[in-house]
């Protein structure tokens, strides 16, 4: 009964019934509290519709759970919950012992290929209209192809869009296996020869870490999609940078870590953004007064965060919260904790998903300062913002998911927008938003780095990660086992 109830969680989750799905896994947890999972996946619903209601009490119990050694929670869920790489590492060792343990025998079995260029191949579910895909596409079509052999392996849907198509058209190869098991699809990257086999998923929705529990490919690597370890003997490497993986956190890692300079995030300096600028009224903006913003996931948000968010608005007359579009549970949910907090729920102000991504870049322009959250940062929303012309100001975390911003931001050579503590953080969004003076310059200085420092450099970018894969494939063809690597600029 309880792992019905699960099930049917977890199809909720899927259709973004995530109150319905709080609901169903709330009950497993009642029969049955050391369901595998269940507690995460229970407290992940509850963030998803900003249900607070003993966020900290139940937090604490979580990491609890898992420095007690029980798979209560999947990484991906655990990842906005807890500020400590130890416990994630924890989190994730105990998940793939429980989920995806190395069979036996692998399907690579040690044998040398020799190729004339390197075969790598990217593997993800999300080869359509998603953030990853907007990420990646121009380091696709960058690939020298004297080089490399690329290949997309695809696990999900196609869309029809255009993200896709020009996926389609970036590589060597593109193969879809949607319907194919994961026996299947190591069996195609073995037969395949395949030299560097990349995740670009970890534990996110619609995962196959299966396919990599097989060991089809000598060189497998975690790149991306998941923002922390994933705890498995059978992937070899993590690729990062200093900000996101300092040295001193990095035995919180199973892989090697491979360190890119600049940042460890792919951009695509080919993403258009629209000419058409709205009117403040036409997206329910007031036309004068500061536009707080921040289009973060409802799962990211903590009552942490939030409390500082409205202090802001409580300091600055006529100012607003630009949020995105979330479910109406979430946002009914957000309005009340803001006037619990002695804001008008009408200061929070809620974006409607746009069709095309070049009108949502364009919005950014209607705000005035992106507020990143923790402990799990804003990642492709953050990027999209510095492309868009939008400065981001972000906290420092402990963990991969809570340092991405910082990253973006030194490799755009605004470090000034780092901050170290809530309350530098908090002080520094006042100090941004009542001296527009000091605020002229930071987007002056963005609008200049954005086409002249390595962030959204695709080509330069691209020779980093190449370089990366190299490093790793020449180790292995010496017989070398993996080993920390470090890219030089």
């Amino acid at each position: 009964m309880p792992r019905l109830t699960t099930i049917a969680g977890n199809a909720l989750t899927s259709l973004k019934r995530f109150e319905d799905a709080f609901v169903a896994y709330d009950k497993a947890l009642s029969v049955k509290p050391e369901l595998v999972g269940a507690e995460g996946t229970r407290l992940h619903a509850k963030l998803n519709i900003c249900d607070w209601t003993e966020f900290d009490n139940d937090s604490a119990h979580l990491g609890s759970s898992v420095r007690n050694r029980k798979p209560n929670a999947g990484p991906f869920a655990f990842l906005s919950i807890s500020s400590s790489p130890d416990d994630q590492l924890r989190c994730a060792k105990l998940w793939v012992a429980e989920k995806f343990p190395a069979p036996q025998k692998a399907s690579w079995q040690g044998e040398q290929y020799r190729h004339d260029r390197i075969h790598i191949a990217y593997l993800s579910a999300d080869f359509r209209e998603h953030p990853v895909s907007f990420q990646i596409a121009g380091m696709l079509e960058c690939h020298d192809r004297s080089c490399f052999d690329v290949t997309v392996i695809s696990l999900g849907p196609d869309d029809k869009s255009e993200i896709r198509q020009r996926l389609e058209a970036s590589c060597v190869r593109f193969v879809d296996v949607e319907t194919v098991s994961d026996e299947q699809i190591a069996s195609l990257v073995r037969s395949s020869e395949v030299d560097v086999l990349i995740d670009l998923m970890g534990f996110t929705a619609g995962s196959r870490t299966g396919v990599f529990a097989e060991r089809p490919a000598p060189i497998q690597v975690n790149y991306l999609g998941f923002a922390g370890t994933m705890g498995a003997e059978y992937i070899d490497y993590i690729l990062a940078d200093r900000f996101v993986i300092p040295e001193e956190t990095r035995e919180c890692y199973s892989e090697k870590v491979v360190y890119l300079p600049d940042s460890f995030m792919a951009n695509d300096s080919k993403r258009k953004k629209s000419e058409r600028l709205p009117r403040r009224s036409e997206l329910n903006l007031p036309e004068t007064g500061f536009v707080f913003c921040s289009f973060n996931n409802s799962y990211k948000i903590t009552p942490h965060t939030f409390n500082i968010w409205m202090r802001l608005l409580r300091q600055l007359d006529n100012s607003v919260l630009w949020l995105s579009s979330m479910n109406e549970t979430a946002i009914r949910n957000l309005r009340r904790e803001a006037q619990n907090r002695g804001v008008d729920p009408s200061r929070l102000v809620f974006a409607q998903r746009l069709p095309l991504n070049e009108d949502h870049l364009a919005r950014h322009d209607l705000a005035d300062l992106f507020l990143d959250t923790l402990p799990y940062n804003a990642h492709t929303t953050a990027s999209d913002a510095l492309w868009a012309g939008l400065p981001v100001l972000t906290c420092l975390g402990e963990t991969f998911a809570g340092r991405v911003a910082a990253s973006l931001l030194n490799a755009i050579g605004l470090p000034e927008l780092i901050t170290t503590t809530p309350e530098s953080y908090e002080r520094k969004a006042i100090d941004l938003a009542t001296h527009p003076e000091k605020m002229a310059i930071i987007k002056t200085k963005l609008a200049d780095n954005r086409r002249t420092t390595p962030l959204f450099d695709t080509k330069l970018f691209t020779k980093h990660i190449e370089a990366a894969y190299t490093a790793m494939y020449e180790r292995h063809q010496a017989g070398l086992a993996p080993d920390h690597i470090v890219v030089p600029n």
